[in-house]
């Protein structure tokens, strides 16, 4: 038998004849088209996509650069450079200084000056009214106190008078907010209500319910949506002070858990929520979902705080104290905080910030029995601490 012969009874595998199959297609393929490295060019329906992509109020599509495939390389045979290279939009940090801790000392006396007793339980929320001297307190053990601040502020220096206390809930009380135009007084607890109090005649106005577990954040403003709440459930709500019922319920984009804080921008029309998952910003008055912070905190935060010139402060409940540019959502610093000397390490927890009425004082309160101070570094230039930003790559993630 002859070798030709034998070769001829050997069975063909299947995996020759794909080989063979393609080889062919691909000599063809040489033969009559032989243009076949170069892309179409792109189509009027392509370029009025790519300018909605973009963007582009005229949606004309002017940029209509294609990457060239002359080259043999595989990433410009896949499918992403058959793709207009778009330019990303995403705003530019803008640079703050950082921020150091300080130390306050009172020369003079050398000692505590003032210690307000009452509460017989933690101390969870305190806000200082701008329209009058008043100051307000909640805590565990259910009650919210009004304290004056001008009574007994000459004559006797360890204590002040609680002219008025608020009694209504059925659990301990988380926050509380004062609302900027009206004399009411907003706060929210454990029993999964925010109720709205007359700030003089201590009446109840309203009980806003609709949360399923704690309300823990709650924030107003002078038109609507007046009350904003965050809770345990993981949803925010928008009130109708005037009805005392639900706006909206954010839905889309929404956290996955709980929503611990709630900061408002002094001056402009958008609030950040924070939660142990992410950091999300909205806008105002329709909750619109803006863009969620380009880094994770990862662990509870238990507070945050803006100023005006958008410098976003969260504390965690591991120590970390991070500072994010407002606009682009960028954390230019990230702290520790440290513990006092004989405390625990694990009692670094912040539980609550928040700025003077300058917004140049940053103030936190601590796990470890302490109250720190900050402020920004005078010596910080752009050239000793520059920016270190890098444009999201997926835009489409926030």
């Amino acid at each position: 038998m002859t070798a030709a012969t034998m070769a001829s009874e050997l069975p063909v595998e299947p995996q020759f004849l794909k080989k063979l199959t393609f080889k062919s297609l691909k000599r063809a393929l040489d033969l009559f088209s032989p243009t076949h490295s170069q892309l179409p060019l792109p189509t009027p329906t392509a370029r009025r996509y790519a300018g909605a992509i973009r963007g582009d109020g005229n949606m004309t599509g002017k940029s209509t650069a294609i990457i060239p495939a002359h080259r043999t390389s595989e990433r410009n045979l896949s499918t992403a450079a058959l793709m207009e290279r778009i330019l990303s939009r995403w705003p530019r940090p803008v640079w703050h200084a950082p921020w150091k801790n300080y130390r306050i000392w009172d020369v003079g006396s050398g000692r505590l000056r003032l210690t307000l007793t009452g509460h017989i339980e933690q101390v969870r929320g305190l806000a200082v009214s701008t329209r009058h001297t008043y100051m307000f307190s909640a805590g565990d053990d259910k009650q919210v106190k009004c304290w004056d601040l001008e009574q007994n502020k000459v004559s006797n220096f360890q204590s002040l008078a609680i002219i008025r206390s608020y009694h209504g809930h059925l659990s301990g009380v988380y926050c509380l907010a004062l609302h900027p135009t009206i004399d009411l007084l907003l706060t929210g607890g454990r029993d999964s209500v925010c109720r709205v109090w007359d700030i003089r005649s201590k009446t109840q106005v309203y009980a806003l319910s609709g949360h399923d577990d704690t309300v823990c954040s709650v924030f107003t403003r002078p038109t609507d949506p007046q009350v904003v709440t965050g809770s345990h459930n993981s949803t925010i709500k928008f009130w109708d002070l005037r009805r005392g019922k639900t706006m909206a319920t954010l839905t889309h984009h929404n956290h996955k858990k709980s929503v611990r804080a709630l900061a408002q921008h002094p001056t402009e029309d958008s609030f950040a929520s924070a939660s142990a998952d992410n950091i999300k910003k909205f806008s105002l008055p329709r909750g619109e979902f803006l863009h969620n912070m380009l880094s994770q905190q990862k662990t509870i935060i238990n507070a945050m705080t803006v100023n005006q010139e958008g410098v976003l402060a969260t504390g965690g409940d591991n120590g970390s104290l991070w500072f994010w540019d407002w606009k682009s959502g960028h954390s230019f610093q990230q702290s520790q905080t440290i513990v006092q000397p004989g405390s625990l390490d694990s009692e670094d927890g912040i539980y609550a910030l928040s700025y003077d009425i300058t917004g140049s004082r940053l103030v936190t309160c601590e796990a470890d029995k302490t109250i720190k101070m900050w402020k920004e570094d005078e010596n910080a230039t752009p050239e000793t601490h520059p920016v270190n930003f890098k444009t999201p790559k997926d835009i489409r993630r926030f």
